[in-house]
């Protein structure tokens, strides 16, 4: 039996309004998947030229040499068939909601917040998968492209998707959320992340943050964190636009309440209420900042209409992801070591709630707790403070040793104790030889950092060692 294809070439039209050309006989008329990136680009796209660092169509020529299905496109070029649309991105967008509404059985969920968003998307994907046909992106695609194409890309016979939704400045979720037109939403917590773009600081990124409401369906539901100190005015804001709110924490009365957190070697056992049910289970993410991402995702696959016992079996299988908590152990001088990777981004929450989940990570009395951490950006005039700010955090958390890089770490390496000071260096690049030549057998070492200041560097030549 033949598969039904993603798009066929009169969907296109009929979504976007553009005009078919280059259409001859031998064309199928349907294609099987979206690109936007020439490189990565499978016979039987559709190809979008949309504007970059460079313009999308200095790479149609290309495209239909890969096998594209048509190229959607400001103008016609020759190779293959194109559709002509007046604006590339607002093709996509009425691709996105045409895909959306003819997906008529599919139930949405959309997840935002300062730090964990993708963490929380892959877990809920999790479950999704289990129950039915679903959809989600490929990776973290949460912008003003990402979140349309991964619209754009979801068949119409999916059950269940769930969408992951980014922000730097304000008036950027209203949009996307609008897209996904979500049944339930997410916030995972809000904290310093993107502060620079903020004049009015966290306050900014808490009303950013409740864009998410604007899309949501009438009667939704917004899923919060008691514990963070945004959350009433958030949970006013969701009442506000017509939404229903659960809520996630340690805090008492809450839908989904995290009752204890133990690490097991490279597992954490968990034990929770859920809507007054105590329930028991096991995380391969160990860090807390996780267990709590897990009482987020128990209410949204349950808004989703996925079964609690099905939820359960999908946290317990759910791996952590590379550069988010991943915990390895590998040989190293004679010994092994313990490489916790939290090196894909960084912010003044995150680095908070790692280095506390590094505290309670078991150890041997002989090993040391070893971090290694690089400069969190974007965070405005306070930068020089909130990196200082860490050394309490790092004295409190059980930590032997701290080495940094950066010009902003700078600021964290004169807070600290000197006993505590491992070593410094202007980059991650220049770091990194020493990190390894200190590093002996037994120690747990984390890495973590904003990705602008290539914390992943060191992660990877550690793994790599």
């Amino acid at each position: 039996m033949k598969p039904t294809p993603l798009w066929t070439f009169d969907e296109l039209a009929k979504a976007t309004g553009g005009t078919l050309t280059g259409v001859g006989e031998g064309a199928s008329g349907a294609a099987s998947g979206i690109n936007f990136d020439s490189r990565a680009l499978q016979p039987g796209d559709i190809f979008l030229a949309l504007k970059g660092v460079r313009d999308g169509h200095d790479f149609v020529a290309q495209a239909f040499q890969s096998g594209a299905a048509i190229a959607v496109t400001r103008r016609p070029i020759e190779g293959g068939p194109c559709l002509l649309v007046p604006d590339v991105q607002k093709a996509l967008e009425h691709m996105a909601v045409f895909a959306r509404d003819r997906a008529v059985r599919t139930k949405r969920g959309a997840v935002t917040g300062s730090v964990g968003k993708t963490s929380v998307t892959q877990m809920v994907m999790q479950g999704l998968t289990r129950a039915g046909p679903a959809h989600s992106a490929i990776k973290s695609f949460n912008n003003h492209i990402g979140v349309p194409l991964t619209l754009a890309r979801m068949p119409a016979d999916t059950e269940r998707a769930v969408f992951e939704i980014g922000m730097n400045h304000a008036d950027e979720i209203t949009p996307l959320s609008e897209f996904v037109a979500p049944h339930a939403v997410i916030i995972t917590t809000v904290g310093g992340a993107h502060t620079e773009n903020f004049p009015d600081g966290d306050e900014g990124v808490a009303r950013a943050k409740a864009e998410i409401f604007d899309g949501l369906i009438p009667g939704g539901l917004a899923i919060l964190n008691a514990d963070n100190v945004w959350f009433d005015f958030l949970q006013r804001e969701a009442r506000g636009a017509g939404a229903l709110v659960a809520a996630f924490g340690e805090a008492g009365g809450v839908d989904a309440k995290l009752v204890s957190h133990v690490i097991n070697g490279d597992r954490a056992e968990i034990t929770a209420r859920f809507h007054g049910k105590e329930i028991a289970f096991s995380l391969s993410h160990t860090g807390k900042h996780q267990a709590m991402n897990a009482m987020s995702v128990l209410l949204m696959l349950e808004a989703l209409d996925v079964d609690l016992e099905t939820s359960i079996a999908a946290l317990e299988g759910a791996a952590a992801l590379d550069g988010r908590g991943k915990v390895t152990r590998k040989t190293f001088k004679g010994g092994q070591i313990t490489v916790i990777d939290e090196s894909y981004n960084a912010n003044p929450v995150s680095m908070t709630a790692t280095l506390q989940s590094l505290g309670k990570h078991p150890k041997a009395a002989d090993s040391r707790k070893v971090v290694v951490l690089t400069d969190m950006l974007e965070l405005g005039t306070e930068e020089a403070a909130l990196h200082a700010s860490l050394a309490p955090v790092i004295a409190a958390n059980d930590i032997d040793k701290v080495y940094l890089a950066g010009a902003l770490m700078r600021h964290l390496w004169d807070a600290l104790p000197p006993a505590l000071r491992g070593g410094h260096a202007d980059t991650a690049a220049e770091l990194l030889p020493r990190v390894i030549e200190d590093l002996q057998g037994g120690d747990v070492v984390m890495i973590k950092g904003s990705n602008g200041s290539k914390a992943g560097l060191i992660a990877k030549a550690l793994l790599a060692e």
